[in-house]
């Protein structure tokens, strides 16, 4: 597993990506979870990564412009930015087939596509929300879902220390992913590790989600 880099936008500017790429003929582009849920999932996706290298699949894991290693800031990205970032990243990195990760499902490129847990934009919203609400309750503050939801859609909002533009914001409330084959929580056992506290893995629950890619890639 190697860093690399490539060209996100037009005029050249580079993001980072963790890549396991030996050449081969079956090329896997992962759009990762996001905020919070891609912290969570980062060795989960490592693992699996590596259970696909082992089986002759080529892995491209790219950075979201404005997240991880990424210079631009995150109050300024869209949808549309990320939408094309994958696209490019899918173009520099030859990708065949695409996975998804949660909230990654809503910018899979237009290629043979996986979505692992998929959820929608209004979804990753309410629990953001809910829990920065949680969070100014426990430090005396009372704050209103509808009041923080119209102060988000007009000036962007710092959720669970993720500052979100309003564009962001405004766009991922309706936000869905398109079509691809669904692989759901229950296939591959155990809760999901987004759930827990702290970013974790599971070696079952990477055998299980690699299993079900190889059959499907090689199949």
């Amino acid at each position: 597993m190697i860093p690399a880099t490539w060209p996100s936008t037009a005029d050249g500017r580079e993001e980072t990506a963790l890549v396991r790429d030996a050449v081969r003929s079956l090329r896997l582009l992962i759009v990762p979870a996001l905020f919070d849920e891609g912290n969570r999932l980062r060795r989960f996706t490592v693992e699996v990564m590596r259970r696909l290298g082992r089986a002759g699949i080529d892995t491209m894991l790219p950075d979201l412009p404005g997240t991880n290693e990424s210079l631009p800031g995150l109050e300024t990205q869209d949808t549309g930015i990320w939408r094309e970032a994958m696209r490019a990243a899918a173009r520099h990195f030859a990708a065949t087939h695409v996975l998804g990760l949660r909230g990654g499902c809503l910018f899979t490129p237009d290629l043979p596509a996986f979505h692992y847990a998929p959820v929608k934009g209004a979804q990753i919203l309410r629990g953001m929300l809910r829990a920065r609400m949680l969070a100014g309750r426990e430090a005396g503050l009372e704050e209103n879902r509808d009041s923080l939801t119209e102060t988000a859609r007009r000036e962007g909002i710092v959720l669970a220390g993720y500052p979100l533009g309003a564009a962001l914001f405004r766009e991922l409330e309706t936000l869905e992913a398109g079509p691809a084959q669904i692989i759901a929580q229950d296939r591959i056992g155990g809760s999901g590790l987004w759930l827990r506290a702290e970013p974790d893995e599971d070696a079952a629950q990477a055998d299980a989600l690699a299993a079900i890619l190889i059959e499907a890639l090689e199949g």
